[in-house]
């Protein structure tokens, strides 16, 4: 594994089983891109809160194997451990069912949390977390402590509170979305959607935001820097499945944003990042870094 000198990045939201029909998996979309930032060399800490139970006790040794640090993970003695129904479609689009009043949903602000995020190089999270008050409320509090707050919009109906989604696009740095969810955004502001720029420059201008990326499956990615757009074809592969592809692309793009690397850069690793998990099952494969490199280099994309 490559090493680097970087200080932390923090991931805020839920850890849980994906609970496949073929068995469970560790995931929830902000451990995914810990695990794969951590796969990138990046000194990664989850926080997050799990049950004191059988699940629990294996979702912390599975993660302390993959030597992940479990510092930050909070343990509840009465709400259980997050789990998720998943299945396919006949698209290999996976579909969930997300049990409610779990461990996540109350994670609770620490003391030493302040210092973590105020030391860390990004803050990640997501929207499914904001589903309960109480890690609402913790998520308000810890977005005051950091200095790069990165927005993984990952919309999972009906957990969408849009009140809240404007507030924490509000005060987010960096905003990843999907193309259905840049469409749900304009719906909910009373904006029709006419093309991806415009649709862009809008949503810049209203929640002041600088970055944005506005990933698209098979058809690439783009990448929004105040008024300049970049555009990067999808690296073709033959899909395993799509669990996990849009936060390993995250994961790839932080690895690079947060070194300062140029906009081609970020995006031929994050595109070719989010290929090669799509191309394995599940969002947290076993696999070495020199194996994605080898990937990486084999698949190399262009911008436009």
């Amino acid at each position: 594994m490559i090493k680097n000198k970087l200080n932390h990045v923090v991931c805020f939201g839920e850890v849980l089983w994906d609970i496949f029909p073929s068995g469970s998996r560790a995931g929830g979309a902000p451990f995914n891109v810990a695990y794969n930032l951590f796969k990138m060399g990046i000194d990664t800490k989850m926080l997050s809160r799990i049950g004191n139970d059988e699940l629990g006790h294996r979702l912390l040794n599975q993660i302390q194997n993959w030597g992940i640090t479990t510092d930050f993970i909070q343990v509840d003695q009465e709400k259980a451990t997050g789990t998720v129904i998943a299945d396919f479609d006949e698209h290999g689009e996976a579909v969930y069912d997300i049990v409610q009043e779990v461990a996540w949903d109350y994670i609770q602000p620490l003391p030493e949390h302040k210092e973590l995020i105020q030391n860390s190089e990004a803050f990640v999270f997501g929207s499914l977390i904001t589903r309960s008050e109480a890690s609402q409320n913790t998520l308000l509090q810890l977005l005051e402590y950091s200095k790069f707050r990165v927005f993984d919009v990952n919309f999972r109906p009906p957990f969408i509170d849009f009140e809240f989604i404007k507030k924490l696009l509000h005060k987010s740095d960096l905003v990843k979305m999907n193309k259905a969810e840049l469409r749900t955004i304009l719906e909910y502001l009373g904006e029709d959607y006419i093309d991806e720029d415009t649709s862009i420059k809008h949503l810049q201008a209203y929640f002041n935001l600088n970055e944005i990326v506005l990933t698209k499956g098979s058809k690439g990615a783009r990448y929004f820097v105040g008024d300049t757009a970049y555009n990067f074809p999808a690296v073709h592969i033959e899909i395993a499945d799509t669990v996990g592809s849009g936060d390993s692309f995250l994961a790839g793009f932080l690895s690079k944003r947060i070194q300062g690397k140029s906009p081609e850069e970020i995006i031929k690793q994050a595109t070719s990042l989010g290929a090669f998990i799509t191309s394995k099952s599940g969002a947290c494969p076993d696999y070495t870094y020199e194996e994605f490199k080898a990937f990486r280099e084999k698949n190399s994309c262009k911008t436009s």
